[in-house]
């Protein structure tokens, strides 16, 4: 269950970013996750919610944008379709995934308070 490394390092990336507004509280954290990772979802929800707590994303919500597979063929860039084989029909090349594999913090949402001094 990797979830929970994947959640520990994205903890880890969020405190560096919230760390430019030490008043500031995180709210929410958008990440998208590729079909193809090898992310189960479910389980990346459920590691956040319990791993959250006694760090800087103890009050934040996740929210997870998931993304799916895009093979496309090298040579003419041709996009394959969804569960076609992974090949090229005209070239006979071997297509290339082009997204789907990525874990990705897209954005960290924070309520700032009135007191923040940390700048923009």
């Amino acid at each position: 269950m990797h979830e929970y490394s994947i959640v520990s390092a994205l903890v880890d990336q969020v405190a560096v970013a919230a760390r430019a507004h030490p008043t500031g509280t995180v709210k929410r954290v958008h990440v998208a996750i590729g079909e193809l990772a090898g992310v189960e979802l479910e389980l990346l929800a459920t590691a956040f919610e319990t791993f959250r707590d006694h760090t800087v994303c103890a009050q934040a919500d996740l929210v997870i944008e998931p993304r799916p597979a895009c093979w496309r063929c090298p040579r003419c860039q041709v996009e394959l379709a969804r569960g076609a084989v992974l090949r090229c029909g005209a070239c006979q090349v071997p297509a290339r995934l082009v997204t789907g594999d990525e874990i990705i913090l897209q954005r960290v949402e924070l309520d700032l308070g009135d007191d923040d001094q940390g700048g923009t």
